[in-house]
């Protein structure tokens, strides 16, 4: 995943790209470039490292002078990270420069093609090829920018988010996507362009979402056409009203997003149940479930795909369906889903999880799970997405921007989203009584303040990180609801301080990495007191007899497991199918805490991107 910045109106472009790279940053940081046209030529900047390295290099590189230009900050496919990768690239002939998110499969192809034609090219990359592409067909066919891109992209394979212009008709950009987000901001003669709306939120409340299959030609003084790229029909351009606000997406005094992010937990899954769960009137309202009721209730079986923390989630959500709606449950990779031919049917329903709404295997596995008549059910943060537009239904979670790449209220607030839906499903079959769906609504009103509560152990957990931030590998054991949360807790570990762990359920310990334990291996162990508990104190007395740390996310009040371990964390009380919106918060700490004391980039750990976009 890459981020694309692009300005065309009367401003100086330089400022406002420049400042929106930064705010794409999470979505790559192996290199970053810009192009400017400053009235008489263009000028292009470009490096391998962060968009701070970028800043320096154009200080002396190229003018600030401009009202047109483009820049992208790269997380690296084809091609090493270094200066000649980087993006812009420029065409044979200088005119034409391009900014690109995404894969060309067939690039391979289209390069030896064009080098029979006499094209060079200077990088690895697979965009260079794609801009020769353009520029051969628009000298070939003796077109305009416009219609040379459209003809270009109906050769290539592969995913993409484009921005492209010619320095020689430097009044329009043309923009188009397949399978990578990309947004337009409509200001008073001026037009943004980004990945997301995050680098143009202080200009413009007011943004089109092009689709997939879409490209759109932008005049600062004619305004913006959209077609089809396939058969060159005119799309109307729907203009929607930004709701996010700058303050959400800056720091906010903390020392990392992801940090700030964690500790947003209380008010993310406030307003992911806000407006739906009725406590005083004993309802849940969704109408997404709602409208859509006949489907879930008459489901053979909820198929549920995602990638990464969303599967985790997912996880989590197979054990709360079952347990109070009764209804089968099978939780897929969607990498996997969508190549291993699966069997779906037209009573089936799919439900499928992705923080960003832009994972390119979950919208693949939508897009399959559609062909064969299945309902698909949306759950993910961002509005207008494209899992938000592909799906028949779904629900927002309301978390907020997530920065940080390595997710913590994403993982919350699906939960939240699943166990509402979950709930609902159960009364309306009468697979759970009254007095536990109000006991349920009760608890999870509750969990804000609880997960506030389990924050006051930073300090502490500070502490233990300092004790095992030098640690090779660890293990994370949980059963039941939590051993989902046990993956999630080893994954972040792994994420952002390149320690090696696993997650395991507790029992499976003795299957295998109860080989691995010796004095020198923490052990994570959720351990609270509904459940499985006498099981999990078991298996600790199996650890300690093997001389491994042991450090216990356990009940507040917990005596028998803070005899046996070496550390103790407490988190509240509550139901046992609540308990991952708080054993998770400890581990989201630990993590965090670990990395920063290994002086790690914690908001932007190596080879990772925020959403994974392409395959």
């Amino acid at each position: 995943m890459c981020g694309i910045v692009g300005y065309i109106g009367t401003r100086e472009a330089y400022p406002i790209i420049i400042e929106g790279l930064k705010r794409l940053e999470y979505r790559g940081y192996d290199s970053a470039g810009i192009a400017i046209f400053d009235g008489t030529d263009l000028k292009v900047s470009k490096t391998k490292g962060k968009v701070s390295d970028l800043e320096e290099r154009a200080e002396k590189e190229i003018t600030k002078h401009g009202n047109i230009g483009i820049g992208h900050t790269r997380w690296a496919t084809h091609g090493v990270p270094n200066d000649v990768n980087s993006h812009p690239h420029l065409s044979n002939s200088g005119d034409l420069v391009i900014i690109h998110n995404g894969i060309i499969e067939n690039y391979e192809s289209l390069k030896q093609e064009l080098i029979s034609r006499g094209y060079t090219f200077k990088s690895d990359t697979d965009t260079e090829v794609l801009i020769n592409l353009i520029e051969d067909v628009k000298i070939q066919e003796n077109v305009k920018l416009g219609q040379a891109v459209q003809i270009a992209l109906n050769q290539v394979i592969g995913a993409y988010a484009i921005a492209v212009f010619d320095k020689t008709k430097p009044e329009e950009i043309v923009i188009a996507r397949l399978g990578s987000p990309l947004a337009v901001g409509v200001g008073e003669n001026e037009f943004f362009i980004a990945s997301d709306a995050s680098p143009f939120l202080e200009y413009t409340k007011n943004a089109i979402y092009l689709e997939d299959e879409e490209m759109a030609i932008i005049r600062f003084h004619k305004g913006i056409k959209v077609r089809k790229i396939k058969d060159d029909s005119i799309v109307p351009a729907y203009v929607q009203e930004l709701q996010m606000n700058l303050e959400q997406i800056e720091k906010g005094g903390y020392d990392h997003f992801m940090l700030k992010e964690i500790h947003e937990q209380p008010k993310a899954i406030t307003d992911t149940y806000r407006g739906r769960l009725l406590r005083n009137e004993a309802i849940i309202k969704m109408a997404g479930v709602e409208d859509n009721m006949k489907k879930f209730l008459n489901a053979n079986r909820i198929i549920i795909v995602a990638c990464g923390t969303s599967w985790h989630a997912g996880l989590v959500a197979e054990y709360i369906f079952e347990e109070l709606a009764r209804i089968p449950v099978e939780v897929e990779y969607a990498s996997e889903f969508r190549y291993r031919n699966p069997i779906i049917g037209e009573n089936d329903v799919v439900i499928a999880i992705s923080q960003s709404g832009e994972t390119a295997d979950t919208l693949a596995a939508i897009k399959l799970a559609k062909s064969k008549g299945a309902f698909v059910f949306g759950v993910c943060n961002v509005v207008g997405s494209s899992i938000a537009r592909e799906t028949h239904a779904g629900a927002y979670t309301h978390a907020g921007p997530e920065i940080g790449v390595a997710s913590t209220k994403a993982f919350t607030t699906q939960i939240t989203v699943l166990t509402l839906i979950a709930l609902r499903l159960a009364r309306a079959k009468g697979t759970i009584s009254s007095s536990g769906f109000r006991q349920h609504l009760l608890e999870l009103e509750l969990i804000p303040k609880k997960v506030e509560e389990a924050l006051e152990s930073d300090a502490h957990i500070k502490m233990i990180a300092d004790v095992y931030k030098n640690s090779r590998n660890c293990l994370y054991l949980g059963r039941g609801f939590n051993f989902p949360v046990a993956l999630e807790g080893a994954l972040k570990l792994k994420e952002i301080s390149y320690i090696h762990a696993e997650g395991y359920p507790a029992a499976e310990m003795k299957h295998g990495p109860i080989a691995l334990i010796d004095e020198n291996m923490p052990i994570i162990v959720i351990a609270t007191k509904k459940g499985h508990y006498e099981k999990v104190v078991s298996n600790i007395q199996e650890i300690k007899s093997r001389k491994g740390k042991i450090i216990g996310i356990v009940t507040k009040g917990d005596t028998q497991v803070r005899e046996l371990a070496d550390h103790i964390i407490e988190v509240p009380d509550t139901l046992e199918s609540l308990s991952p919106l708080l054993t998770t918060i400890p581990l989201q700490l630990l993590s965090y805490h670990i990395a920063v004391l290994l002086d790690k980039n914690v908001d932007q750990p190596r080879n990772l991107a925020k959403s994974v976009t392409v395959e």
